[in-house]
């Protein structure tokens, strides 16, 4: 299956960051895990960060270390994360379960999907992806990296994701409309899940 990987995804505003999500889908993933009550600049700069505290972003490898070394490397100032601890567990289940049932291959979760509607079932699977997370991953492989597969488009959110930010202007509004309409959640009563943030 053909996908166009474009040569950044502007989330983090450090150059470096951003060239990693788009290279490495386990980056993009775990950002993707560590996005809730964090910034999604502080989420999505967390795997690069990772990445430099424990040598690799290899799911099998993280899934195989002592949680305690993990939760250091995630404790280690600047914490990674408003709730290291959980976090830690929480990314080291999520590598757990690419390796167990991707081989350790990240990709595998959209390159094997049979249609869209398959491919949103895999990811909700997942540990720490909730639906809101799963819609925005999937309009960014749709919109972001061209994935051509049979049904996405049903599947895929007509609402504002991290999809339609290209730049880091369009980060920001992105970042105020969620603001708004967090704030207009909490007017009517309703609540904000974070664990389907996106």
């Amino acid at each position: 299956m053909r996908t166009t990987r474009p040569a950044s995804l502007p989330y983090t505003g450090d150059a470096e960051a951003d060239a990693l999500l788009a290279a490495d889908p386990m980056a993009l993933l775990i950002g993707f895990v560590l996005d809730q009550q964090v910034s999604v600049q502080k989420a999505f700069s967390g795997p690069l960060e990772l990445r430099r505290r424990v040598g690799t972003l290899d799911p099998a490898t993280i899934a195989a270390m002592d949680p305690a070394d993990l939760e250091a490397a995630f404790r280690e100032r600047p914490a990674l994360h408003r709730f290291p601890g959980n976090m830690a567990k929480r990314s080291q289940a999520f590598c757990a379960a690419v390796a167990e049932t991707y081989g350790g291959d990240p990709a595998r979760i959209w390159t094997e999907a049979a249609d869209g509607p398959d491919l949103e079932r895999r990811l909700l699977a997942l540990p720490g992806i909730g639906e809101m997370k799963a819609k925005a991953l999937l309009a960014i492989l749709g919109r972001r990296f061209g994935l051509g597969l049979d049904g996405l488009d049903e599947v895929m959110p007509s609402y504002p994701t991290l999809a339609d930010v290209d730049s880091a202007e369009a980060l920001a509004e992105y970042q105020e409309k969620k603001r708004a309409y967090k704030a207009r959640l909490k007017d009517e009563g309703g609540s904000f899940d974070p664990a389907g943030k996106a």
